[in-house]
């Protein structure tokens, strides 16, 4: 069974930083994009940033310069390194893995930035 752990989400005030880190309790190949989604109350889940399996990565245009998705497959973890944090960054941010036409999901991690 697929599981995914988040950690590294927390308070941090307005133009802060946090890395956030997602490890994966199978072995996770190169061919296995992951992404990382986040969902503010009272919104849907949106995509913030993927990576594929060739490297490529793609963010939403609200996190493009601001946050880096990156992943080390020898450690079956993804990261996502935030920096110049907003208050409307604020929302629990959830790990993305996609294997096939099946994707998993962790249990999520509360980031805020505050003002």
């Amino acid at each position: 069974q697929v599981q995914l752990v988040e950690s590294g989400g927390g308070l941090v005030q307005a133009g802060g930083s946090l890395r956030l880190s997602c490890a994966a309790s199978v072995r996770i190949f190169s061919f296995n994009a992951m992404g990382w989604y986040r969902q503010a109350p009272g919104k849907q889940r949106e995509l913030v940033a993927r990576i594929d399996s060739s490297g490529r990565t793609n963010y939403s245009d609200s996190v493009k310069g601001r946050f880096t998705i990156s992943r080390d497959n020898a450690k079956n973890t993804v990261y996502l390194q935030m920096n110049s944090l907003k208050p409307e960054d604020t929302a629990v941010y959830y790990c993305n893995l996609e294997v096939g036409p099946f994707y998993y999901w962790g249990q999520g991690t509360q980031v805020t930035a505050s003002s």
